[in-house]
């Protein structure tokens, strides 16, 4: 149990936790009366008496024009807070202890009359919240923070926290980390995919615990990790059989290209490789036939899609559509400006935005899925095609903005010329001199982006050139040098830690890459309309 004293002091009220008391104040305590200008409370007291001290406390409030609170123990911030409530005279209030405010405590302020808050530190999202209430806060702290997982996830306000379809997480966590993906749970309301990467089983009992906790249904936890552990696989075959559709909760795994190709090396034999091999010489000898034949149905398949997409955009009415999605943003000045790429909504839902490069073939939609494997075979209809389809990371923001790195990928198809097959056009010098060639144009629903290319190159396949965001301008700024530096051609630009990028990214072959960066220019929102 704990023991409150409460002193007045000027027009505040002083809210600190005693640890010890005299013998005064043990009787006061036994029955939780007024001793001058100070006050004894037991917390039990307090939760079993909300009503009854908010009442009190407020009529104190009154009668010596006290309108500022003073909490002086992080311990006591959400006992305190919930007796303003009701309170009409605490106007502002002041935290005392050095550690972040929480969400629950950001909750139950809104729902109080302060409109002045002094604190040491709290999260981005909750300071819009904040102002959206119109109430005013002081921290003490020069830099608000972001824990790894606001960070990773790019959960800086609330809207994405509110609209994020899938979400990343690494292990181990942080008692910061733990406690913001509980916070996320809370406001999400569109969660449907979770990528985890080498997580153990108290990892995995933990996601599920926290989504049960939080009532959240029809969630994919996909395990990006090699699993062998014996527990862990058959956790996992028990949940999916047992608990999934009582939760609503599945897990998937995602083995890598190596690993699936390893283990099924080891499980094959002699007989086995004799036959393959047979196979090997039958399709070398059928090789050109079959390459011919491949892209000239690559060309067809793209052409009927192609031709699809434009019937879609001229015939649909997605009026309705449109509406919804204007009202569901937050901004009124952030409305729906390309009607056609809402209307491929109604082809697959996971339709992002346009992407347009002069002088080559690439003028396609793109699309995202919840990893970064599935449009390598399958095409916006999604349909098994071995064209894949041009796909934003599943990393990336998508609806809310840019992320500081945008990536777009595509299959190099060169000889049918479909997806990303003219995308090594920009090697090439009479291209790359040609300044109409330079800008490269991304819509989304929401706005139009114009970028400037300002480094081509081909390199050794790396992960180096994949990170979607930085933590700060000058890391930021290390990454665009290091971009630039690689260049086949100097385009005279060098973004700053400020800019956003775009990135394409194709095969050249096995083992190497066709890389072009491209820095942000213009954009173009409802509001410039």
């Amino acid at each position: 149990m704990k023991k409150i004293l409460i002193k007045i002091k000027d027009n505040s009220l002083i809210f600190k936790e005693k640890n010890r008391l005299n013998n005064e104040y043990k009787n006061l305590l036994n029955t939780n009366v007024i001793s001058a200008n100070e006050l004894i409370f037991s917390d039990e007291y307090i939760e079993q008496n909300e009503k009854i001290v908010s009442t009190f406390i407020s009529e104190l409030c009154k009668t010596e024009n006290i309108d500022t609170a003073i909490i002086e123990n992080n311990s006591l911030y959400l006992l305190i807070c919930s007796i303003f409530k009701n309170n009409k005279s605490i106007t502002s209030l002041i935290l005392k202890d050095d550690s972040s405010l929480s969400y629950a405590l950001c909750e139950i302020i809104l729902k109080t009359n302060i409109k002045n808050i002094n604190c040491y530190t709290l999260q981005p999202f909750m300071l819009e919240l904040f102002d959206q209430a119109h109430i005013l806060v002081e921290s003490r702290s020069e830099i608000l923070f972001l824990s790894k997982f606001m960070l990773d996830n790019n959960l800086n306000i609330y809207s994405s926290m509110f609209y994020k379809i899938t979400l990343n997480m690494e292990f181990p966590l942080s008692e910061q980390d733990e406690e913001d993906f509980n916070t996320f749970c809370k406001i999400n309301k569109y969660l449907k995919t979770i990528n985890v990467n080498k997580a153990s089983l108290d990892n995995l009992e933990y996601i599920v615990d926290i989504l049960k906790k939080n009532s959240k249904r029809n969630i994919k936890i996909l395990i990006h990790d090699n699993i062998i552990d014996p527990k862990i696989i058959e956790y996992l075959k028990n949940f999916n059989k047992r608990k999934s559709k009582r939760y609503k909760i599945v897990f998937r795994l995602a083995y890598s290209n190596d690993y699936i190709s390893e283990n099924i090396m080891k499980q094959t034999n002699s007989k086995i490789l004799n036959v393959c091999g047979l196979i090997i010489i039958g399709i070398i000898t059928c090789s050109f036939t079959y390459v011919f034949y491949d892209n000239y149905v690559s060309m067809q398949s793209n052409e009927n899609i192609k031709e699809t997409i434009s019937k879609v955009i001229e015939i649909t009415d997605t009026q309705k559509i449109i509406e919804d999605l204007n009202l569901n943003k937050d901004n009124d000045s952030y409305k729906v400006i390309n009607d056609d790429i809402v209307n491929l909504l109604v082809v697959n839902p996971e339709v992002v935005g346009w992407l347009k490069v002069n002088n080559t073939n690439i003028d396609y939609p793109v699309v995202q899925g919840s990893n970064n494997e599935y449009y390598l075979k399958n095409n916006i209809n999604l349909e098994k095609d071995n064209n894949g389809w041009i796909f934003l990371d599943y990393r990336n923001e998508s609806t809310n903005g840019l992320d500081d790195n945008t990536l777009i990928y595509g299959h190099n198809r060169y000889y049918s010329g479909v997806m990303f097959g003219t995308l090594q056009n920009v090697m090439r010098k009479n291209w790359y001199s040609n300044p109409d060639n330079l800008t490269i144009s991304y819509r989304t629903i929401y706005a139009n982006y114009e970028f400037k290319i300002f480094s081509i190159y081909k390199i050794y396949k790396t992960t180096d050139y994949l990170s979607t965001s930085f933590t700060t301008d000058e890391v930021r700024s290390e990454f665009y040098q290091m971009l630039k530096n690689r260049s086949i051609y100097d385009f005279g630009i060098t973004p700053t830690g400020s800019d956003k990028i775009i990135t394409l990214s194709t095969c050249k072959d096995g083992d190497n890459r066709i890389v072009v960066h491209a820095v942000l220019t213009k954009t173009t929102t409802s509001k410039d309309l």
